[in-house]
């Protein structure tokens, strides 16, 4: 069986690389791998899904202009701010009434608010948040990132979204950088745009959120990761724009980007266990579910209401 599962696996590694499997289904198909298989290769799974986020993401940013990526950045810091207060005033509030651990229920409102797992492996060592703790908010993130990627795109379809609406609502209500990416890809190459520049602007509210929690946290000496990658992603636009005889580079460099998203969503799905559901307990979860619900179906209000537009 143990050699089964690392021939599945790495077989469907390749298989993402190929362009065969969409997003979706590669996600799918690493939820069922996780569900049904023991992982051979979980801690290092982790490691290279994370650091293979941030690579296609930087791939991304070569099918960019640095103009549309200014625009949308500077839009979304905005909305990210008024959705990150309001996430966190919610979710902390949820978390008193369900009786959720204090620092469980602030690692999920940080994940829901910012960026999912980034968010949730910055803070939690401010917090000096236990293993279990960090497992438990991981866990609720991760099911929910996958019935995110799932669930948007035919939601989005449904209510006959726009390109931008689509890309918009993706960055502010979807936890991790690779489940929006992975959501606004499906849905189109101008909500792929819009939801990767708003979702990076989201992303970089983990440095002011750890430095506060720090500060309040008195005597925390934890290292506070900066997101560098975003600077890379930038600079990739950068090139795209300004330099138009690398188009041919642009191009392999964004495939790889893409490709390269496809396999972490594999990865992250791979992780998602019967142990790891067993593990998140339902007061956690519950909490995740609600203050999800609330901030997309908020968030998808004042979009369709026109409130808040790209």
């Amino acid at each position: 069986m143990a050699l089964a599962a690392k021939i599945i696996f790495i077989a469907a590694v390749i298989l993402c690389f190929s362009g065969w499997l969409s997003p979706p289904v590669a996600l799918t198909a690493g939820i069922i791998f996780g569900l049904t298989l023991r992982h051979p290769y979980l801690d290092v799974s982790r490691s290279v899904a994370r650091i293979l986020l941030q690579i296609s993401v930087v791939g991304l940013g070569f099918g960019m202009n640095l103009q549309d990526v200014v625009k949308a950045g500077a839009t979304g810091f905005l909305y990210t701010l008024v959705g990150l207060t309001f996430s966190m005033m919610v979710g902390l509030t949820l978390g008193k009434i369900l009786r959720v651990s204090s620092n469980s229920s602030y690692l999920i409102t940080s994940g829901t608010a910012i960026c999912g797992g980034s968010a949730i492996a910055a803070i939690g060592p401010i917090l000096r948040a236990s293993d279990e703790e960090i497992a438990v908010s991981l866990g609720t993130v991760f099911i929910l990132n996958s019935i995110a990627l799932l669930t948007f795109p035919p939601i989005g379809s449904a209510l006959h979204l726009t390109q931008s609406q689509f890309g918009l609502w993706a960055a502010l209500a979807i936890h991790d950088t690779s489940s929006v990416v992975g959501a606004a890809a499906k849905y189109g190459q101008e909500a792929l745009i819009i939801g990767t520049t708003v979702k990076l602007a989201r992303a970089l509210w983990i440095v002011p959120l750890a430095l506060v929690t720090a500060a309040v946290k008195r005597g925390s000496k934890a290292r506070i990761a900066l997101p560098w990658f975003i600077l890379f992603f930038c600079l990739a636009a950068m090139v795209h724009t300004f330099y138009p005889a690398g188009v041919k580079f642009d191009a392999w460099a964004f495939q790889v980007g893409r490709l390269g998203l496809t396999a972490t969503l594999f990865l992250i799905g791979t992780g998602i266990s019967i142990s790891t559901l067993k593990s998140v307990g339902w007061r956690p979860l519950l909490q995740g579910v609600v203050l999800w619900v609330v901030v997309a179906s908020v968030t998808l209000y004042l979009i369709l209401m026109r409130i808040i537009s790209f």
